[in-house]
């Protein structure tokens, strides 16, 4: 095998290690929400990353720790919720990568469960110290509003 095809085989193991490393973090975002594990989400951004929900603006780990153990999010995951984050569109551009995706939010209703919230996401995020964390991430409610169709166009990481 030349240098060429090496290289090039390299880089494209190295493209698919990202992706599987982009995709794992967003599939753990669920499961540590509705856990409560409110160090474990919160260590999925950077210091100073973003989270930008209806209603709610989080500008640092910090703030994403504390909505983690707020009475609210106790309140909703002790009646019993599952964030789930469908399939993400992931571009990758050497240290940097924005995911598009959709996501449900079902919470337990008595003896069945209804959809809270159907969002759509457009996820920034950054390599820091060989590892992926979320830089920016906003959701907003699938409820017909062109906006949130918006953020799930697939997306040049420049404009990100």
């Amino acid at each position: 095998m030349n240098d060429d095809r090496l290289s090039v085989l390299e880089q494209r193991l190295k493209d698919v290690e990202d992706r599987l490393e982009i995709m794992n973090l967003l599939a753990s975002y669920g499961p540590l929400v509705d856990s409560g594990d409110a160090d474990a989400t919160a260590a999925l951004w950077t210091e100073n990353g973003e989270y930008d929900v209806p209603g709610l603006h989080m500008r640092s780990r910090e703030d994403v720790r504390s909505m983690v153990r707020s009475a609210s999010h106790r309140k909703l995951i002790e009646s019993g919720s599952t964030h789930f984050i469908g399939p993400a569109h992931i571009a990758v551009d050497g240290d940097r990568a924005v995911a598009v995706c959709e996501s449900v939010l079902v919470l337990r209703d008595g003896d069945s469960y209804r959809i809270l919230l159907s969002g759509s996401h457009r996820i920034t995020l950054a390599r820091v110290e060989d590892e992926w964390k979320i830089r920016h991430r906003i959701t907003r409610e699938l409820n017909g509003d062109p906006h949130a169709r918006e953020l799930l166009s697939p997306t040049n990481i420049a404009e990100s």
